[in-house]
């Protein structure tokens, strides 16, 4: 693991925490609220916040590396970003809230927001990953 992984997989980490505070912290708040009996009271969970930073650190630097593994895209680096989160949110986000749906008592208006928003932040992380290029080697290539 070089250096560009660990500032790539660090920067996904940081978007990624900010993209869920987006989702669950503001735009799903109100129906969160509404269900706040299914919840942790407020100060506990404040304590586990720790816990959300490493999931998000965890997915990170588990998408750049999975990313790194990809094969270098040959035309469109957006699409290849862009297909890249949506694969990543079909085998996590989009299980993980159909799961929590069937085990949990949350409406499915809920459960389909949950899935909309964190399948578009996957593809944001996913097309920020393209940006990155966690597959070149050096930081900042020589001019040619």
């Amino acid at each position: 693991m070089d250096k560009r992984f660990w500032i790539c997989g660090l920067t996904v980490s940081m978007t990624g925490l900010v993209l869920g505070f987006l989702v669950h912290g503001v735009a799903l708040r109100t129906d969160y609220l509404a269900l706040a009996h299914l919840f942790r009271p407020q100060p506990d969970a404040t304590a586990k916040a720790g816990w959300i930073v490493l999931a998000y650190v965890s997915l990170g630097l588990a998408m750049t590396w999975l990313y790194r593994w990809l094969p270098q895209p040959q035309r469109s680096k957006r699409w290849h970003g862009a297909r890249f989160g949506l694969a990543i949110a079909l085998v996590s986000f989009v299980p993980w809230h159909l799961l929590a749906h069937a085990g949990q008592p949350f409406p499915l208006s809920l459960t389909l927001k949950q899935i909309v928003f964190d399948v578009i932040s996957m593809q944001l992380l996913g097309l920020l990953l393209a940006w990155l290029q966690p597959h070149r080697r050096a930081l900042a290539e020589a001019p040619e």
